[in-house]
């Protein structure tokens, strides 16, 4: 008899126990997906993790974003093939990307359907970075322009921007005013079409393979 393909394990970090069991229902539907354990504080799973490592940590927003984004930062540097998918009630764009750029392997929201649930775990466990791109107004566009095209300034922005550094930040980096910073960006929008730092940085990342936009 051939081996079974090995299961995806997954832990729940939500505040609400009686989601978490929702979670459980759902994953014991799928052949694939294995249910772990369940916690509802990030201490208890960072004990979790080291002592029943998933392969998959599904971690509900409401723990608070600023958390979220450290804990995934310090498991990617002691535990980084366990992936972390995020989900909430609701999702700025500024924190999926936040999420993305700390090294989330998935964001979803709580409204979403159990199968895209489902699809983000998966692709957490393939090791694929996943995100529902409702989650943004208007889809990121394909470049119009190539980073070749650019300036050299206009790319040093470009990648600092993909970073996730705030206006102010860049000009610190690149040791220019903030105005300055201002103005490249309004060339970078002119030059690729994409009208907002957020869709420049995931339009790159997703054009780089790293990220997968689903709806």
């Amino acid at each position: 008899m051939p081996d079974l393909p090995p299961h995806t394990t997954v832990g729940v970090c939500d505040t609400q126990p009686v989601t978490a069991a929702g979670v459980r229902f759902i994953l014991d539907s799928c052949p694939d997906l294995k249910f772990a354990w369940a916690v509802s504080t990030l201490d208890d799973a960072v004990r979790m993790v080291h002592q029943h490592p998933p392969r998959v940590v599904l971690a509900d927003k409401g723990l608070g974003t600023n958390g979220i984004i450290h804990w995934i930062l310090s498991l990617n540097a002691s535990h980084g093939n366990v992936g972390v998918v995020v989900w909430g009630g609701s999702m700025t764009e500024a924190e999926a990307l936040r999420f993305v750029q700390a090294g989330a392997k998935g964001v979803v929201r709580k409204v979403a359907s159990p199968e895209t649930l489902v699809s983000s775990l998966r692709a957490a466990g393939n090791g694929s970075t996943w995100m529902e791109d409702i989650i943004f107004r208007s889809s990121p566009r394909a470049f119009r322009t190539t980073r070749s095209e650019l300036t050299p300034r206009e790319a040093q922005i470009f990648g600092l921007v993909e970073q996730g550094l705030t206006n102010g930040e860049i000009a610190q980096e690149l040791g220019i005013r903030p105005g300055t910073v201002k103005i490249h960006l309004k060339h970078l929008y002119e030059k690729t079409g994409i009208r907002s730092r957020y869709h420049l940085a995931l339009s790159s990342l997703r054009d780089k393979g790293i990220l997968t936009m689903t709806a």
